[in-house]
């Protein structure tokens, strides 16, 4: 795992592509495999439970999404920059919003306060995680980052899939995913270690430190694109009776897996982006949106399969409902993509119609549309169209040569793009 700060060269990008891949299918596949096990372990009401608080934990854990996307902005500019307290007001701050959101979980969404409060812990660990990914994305020390990506995803769900394979209750298995979270943390450490210098005597400038303003314009980027994705699952816990909020958990496997399967892409990406290397930007957006074709032709093609293998053969019949899932989740990888590019650019409220999405997914849910499964799912579909329209229509125009809303870029010096010092490959 030898790598310098400058990143990898042209001859090695590519097997760092493939070792973040690697690492993202880790994460991923261990996200589905832990409700296909609760499916078959747990009863419809621990499902919907298990479901609600790992979207939960997402949700409070945004901010460490925020987090890593500013430290990796930040560090791409200024290689070397603390972070230190930054991650900790953030890290303050994720845990006290879910201690103040704590009685509504309870009365809302029906939650003991034994699971409010392993959301809470379990959300400090997920933040802190982010500072070391933030750094070495950053720094384009992808190998390292692959390895990082598949110790956190080890720690946040390894747990809880021992836990469910030897056949413990729902809060059990809460408490081994939090306490898992914890212990991989100092091997997380270990990896993101500081780098060896390329060459003696190199450049050692060390540059200004990240400020919350950064972490908040991406915290809350990110805090709108995982709220509106995951908003449905929330109003079908609320809405519907346990057993079709445990069948509508199951379908957000499938949304989860069209969001989140393409953006290896954006991770490669951010850092070039950060430094004004917008080239990339059209062909990350086609790249994600044929992976979102392909997933979502596979789901109407193989649809029962796909509902038969998250969820077992009780949900089978849901299997005509997999291309909606799966469209959904394709919207907002898109989303997702276009929030990067606006955060790499500068953009102040990249945010703003995230939110609105927001409020309109709300509104239709729980005013409009018939509380269904099926009334859920499709506001959850239109509200994502909806969104990823808005999202690409609102881009800069690529003839910007600053590649971004010049009316939003930083105007400090110290904000400004920065190239890394030169080094040859690690």
């Amino acid at each position: 795992m030898t790598e310098t700060t400058a990143g990898p060269g042209a001859g090695r990008l590519s097997a760092a592509g493939a070792a973040v891949a690697g690492a993202a299918m880790v994460t991923n596949g261990l996200a589905y495999l832990l409700p296909m096990l609760g499916a078959r372990h747990l009863s419809a009401e621990g499902l919907s439970v298990l479901a609600t608080v790992a979207a939960l934990v997402a949700i409070a854990g945004v901010a460490g999404v925020g987090l890593q996307m500013a430290v990796a902005v930040h560090r791409a500019r200024h290689p070397g920059a603390p972070t230190n307290r930054v991650t900790l007001v953030t890290t303050a701050v994720s845990a006290g919003a879910v201690v103040v959101a704590a009685p509504l979980m309870m009365t809302a969404l029906r939650l003991s306060l034994a699971v409010v409060a392993l959301v809470a812990g379990t959300t400090v660990a997920v933040v802190l995680a982010a500072r070391w990914l933030g750094e070495l994305q950053g720094e384009q020390r992808f190998l390292r980052l692959a390895w990082a990506m598949g110790v956190v995803a080890a720690g946040r769900y390894g747990g809880m899939i021992v836990a469910l394979v030897l056949g413990a209750g729902v809060v059990d298995t809460l408490v081994a995913g939090m306490v898992t979270a914890y212990l991989v943390l100092p091997a997380l450490v270990w990896i993101a270690r500081p780098a060896r210098r390329a060459t003696p005597g190199g450049d050692t400038t060390i540059g200004a430190a990240l400020r919350i303003r950064q972490v908040t314009s991406a915290g809350t980027a990110a805090l709108a694109m995982l709220a509106v994705s995951y908003a449905d699952l929330i109003f079908a816990r609320q809405l519907l009776s346990p057993a079709d909020s445990g069948a509508y958990a199951v379908g957000t496997v499938l949304t989860k897996g069209a969001l989140w399967a393409p953006q290896v892409i954006v991770v490669l990406a951010l850092p070039r982006l950060a430094v004004g290397d917008n080239r990339v930007r059209a062909a990350v957006l086609a790249i994600v949106a044929a992976c979102g074709a392909v997933l979502v032709a596979a789901s109407a093609l193989a649809g029962g399969l796909a509902f038969r293998l998250v969820g077992g053969e009780d949900y089978a019949s849901l299997g005509r409902y997999a291309p909606f899932f799966a469209a959904t989740g394709a919207l907002y990888a898109l989303v997702f993509a276009v929030v990067n590019a606006k955060i790499a650019a500068g953009a102040r409220w990249p945010s703003a119609p995230l939110w609105v999405a927001a409020v309109v997914l709300a509104v239709l849910t729980m005013a409009v549309a018939p509380r269904t499964f099926q009334g859920i799912m499709w506001c959850a579909l239109g509200t994502a169209a909806a969104t990823a329209l808005v999202m690409i229509l609102s881009l800069p125009s690529a003839t910007d040569p600053a590649g971004g809303d010049r009316s939003s870029r930083p105007d400090r010096a110290d904000d400004l793009p920065r190239p890394a010092p030169a080094a040859p490959p690690g």
